[in-house]
C-alpha cells in the first residue's frame, strides 16, 4: 500500500492461486494493512522461497499468509525459514477438493507450527493476520473491532 512498509507477506505457490488470494489482498486493503505479494513454489522454486521467507522479518513483515494446493508444503517450508507467524490457506483442488491441501497443512511436525484457515479461506486469513497485528498494534485491533461490529450490524 502506498509507500507503507508491508506488515503482511502473502506468498502463493502458483499464479493459479491468484483469484482466491486476491480476496486476501482485498480484505487487507479494506482493513488498511500494508502487504507484499509473491508467487513462489516450494517445489519448483525452493531457493526463491527460502530467500523470501528468511528475509521477511528484516523487511518489516510481521505475519505471513501462505497459500498452496495439492502437496501444499509452502506454508511449512516458509515456517521453517522464519520466526514469524504463518497462516496457511489450503487451496481447493480438482483431485480431492482441497482435502489434500488441508491435511498437509494441519499435520506439521512439532517445532514448525502454522495456523490454518478453511479451504479457500483467504478472507479469513487476512482477518486473522490483522488480529495478530492487533495484539501489539492498537490501530489494527481497532480496525478489526470496527469490522466485526459492522458484520454484526449487517445481520
Amino acid at each position: 500500500m502506498d509507500g507503507q512498509t508491508p506488515l503482511v507477506g502473502i506468498i502463493m505457490g502458483s499464479t493459479s492461486d491468484m483469484p482466491v488470494m486476491e480476496e486476501c489482498a482485498s480484505q487487507l486493503e479494506e482493513l488498511g494493512v500494508p502487504y507484499e505479494l509473491v508467487v513462489a513454489s516450494a517445489h519448483r522454486q525452493p531457493a526463491k522461497v527460502h530467500e523470501w521467507a528468511a528475509g521477511a522479518a528484516d523487511r518489516g513483515i510481521r505475519v505471513i499468509v501462505a497459500a498452496a494446493g495439492k502437496a501444499a508444503h509452502l506454508g511449512g517450508v516458509v515456517a521453517a525459514y522464519t520466526p514469524l507467524p504463518v497462516i496457511t490457506v489450503p487451496m481447493r483442488t480438482s483431485d480431492l477438493g482441497g482435502l489434500d491441501s488441508l491435511l498437509s497443512m494441519v499435520q506439521m511436525p512439532t517445532g514448525v507450527p502454522v495456523a490454518c484457515v478453511a479451504i479457500n479461506g483467504a478472507k479469513n486469513a487476512a482477518i486473522l493476520a490483522a488480529q495478530v497485528l492487533g495484539a501489539g498494534m492498537p490501530e489494527y485491533r481497532d480496525r478489526v473491532v470496527a469490522y466485526k461490529r459492522a458484520l454484526a450490524e449487517a445481520e
